[in-house]
């Protein structure tokens, strides 16, 4: 009889050579390449490339794919005019419902939309990743009556999406801040988004369809959403004692957002990176105390509940430091992962098979005697 695994917690669905993780040791690496010298050293665009080429671009590679993904910034116009309806005929649409059915059109208005060729799905991924930054950036403008941004010429994905997002240029500190927010995001193995991804794609179902799926499983609270929580919660404190908030929310049985992970056992090497952006950011912005209530709630935790923060715990404070509406988090965090969604699509496409697992049957007694409609 086969093991059931709830949750398929430590259960290796398949093989795969883009994303290591080791949650004892706590390391996180694309590639091969360790994710701190990829914050430290990379660059976003470097990092999308290599997630789906599966090597650091050359100079001209790496020119190349920022050409094509600062034209991706600009919309089909059939796609844009959707989204400016969205204001009227959907206000009540949160950015992520919104983002969903935005990036599903995107598929029908693709120059390749006909073609699964490796070569075709590649052109895909480069224009999803900069079209789903495009979206959230100008899916913020129309929502609060302001005109979109058209995006700037040599300049990053970041840069970009700040300054489409904000209609003004970013500050160098900022726009390093969220390149690195960016690569910390790409890409995490197997989580609930990319296996959506991967089931969708393993019917040979088109990648428009596969990260549409992502993103639904994306939008649901126990995947994306925790640094929207946790700023929520940090704003909640706003000059009063963290520790007693804490302590309150905690007698209350009351999860706390931003701890903890599924995978790591040991600080998540992404937090070491955001917890010192979010320093930075919050210094630059004199927001200080967020940083410093976050610190205190982090110390707090670990001493008492022995959980260390992850990805979402500073992320959260970082992007309110750069002017980002909370509701944004999570459409942000799908921007980053189109690189990891497409990457593991194509991986997917490369050495098919449909993922078809069993249940284990927990339901009535076989067989159940059938009664006549008249007799029951």
């Amino acid at each position: 009889m086969s093991t059931t695994t709830r949750g398929l917690e430590d259960v290796v669905a398949s093989p795969s050579s883009i994303c290591f993780i080791d949650g004892n040791k706590g390391i996180l690496a694309y590639r091969g390449y360790d994710i701190h010298d990829l914050a430290e050293r990379s660059t976003f665009e470097e990092t999308a490339y290599l997630l789906w080429f599966g090597k650091l671009p050359t100079s001209a590679e790496l020119s190349a794919l920022k050409r094509d993904l600062t034209a991706a910034l600009t919309l089909p116009a059939p796609v844009q005019k959707l989204l400016e309806t969205f204001k009227a005929t959907a206000p009540q649409a949160s950015p992520m419902d919104t983002l969903r059915t935005m990036v599903s059109s995107l598929g029908l208005y693709d120059p390749d939309a006909a073609d699964m060729s490796r070569e075709a799905n590649v052109r895909k991924s480069i224009r999803l990743l900069g079209q789903t930054a495009a979206l959230v950036a100008n899916l913020d403008r129309v929502r609060k009556a302001k005109p979109m941004v058209a995006p700037a010429t040599g300049v990053s994905l970041a840069g970009n999406f700040l300054y489409m997002l904000n209609g003004e240029r970013p500050s160098p500190t900022a726009e390093r801040a969220f390149d690195i927010a960016l690569i910390l995001h790409a890409d995490h193995e197997f989580n609930a988004s990319t296996f959506a991804a991967r089931v969708t794609a393993a019917t040979l179902s088109d990648i428009h369809s596969a990260v549409t799926s992502a993103i639904g499983a994306l939008k649901g609270p126990l995947h994306g959403g925790a640094n929207q929580a946790v700023i929520n919660l940090l704003l909640k404190v706003g000059d009063n004692d963290p520790i007693a908030y804490i302590q309150d929310l905690i007698a209350r049985k009351v999860k706390i957002p931003g701890f903890g992970h599924r995978v790591y056992h040991t600080e998540d090497p992404r937090a070491t990176h955001l917890r010192q952006l979010s320093r930075e950011l919050c210094q630059a912005a004199g927001l200080s105390k967020l940083y410093e209530h976050s610190q205190q709630i982090e110390d707090y935790i670990k001493r008492e509940k022995k959980l260390n923060p992850n990805v979402d715990f500073y992320s959260a404070s970082a992007y309110y430091a750069m002017g980002i509406s909370p509701d944004l988090y999570t459409p942000i965090f799908a921007v980053s992962r189109m690189s990891g969604w497409t990457a593991h699509v194509l991986e997917q496409y490369s050495d098919n098979r449909l993922i078809r697992p069993r249940a284990e049957y927990i339901g009535p007694q076989v067989p159940q005697n059938y009664v006549p409609l008249n007799q029951r």
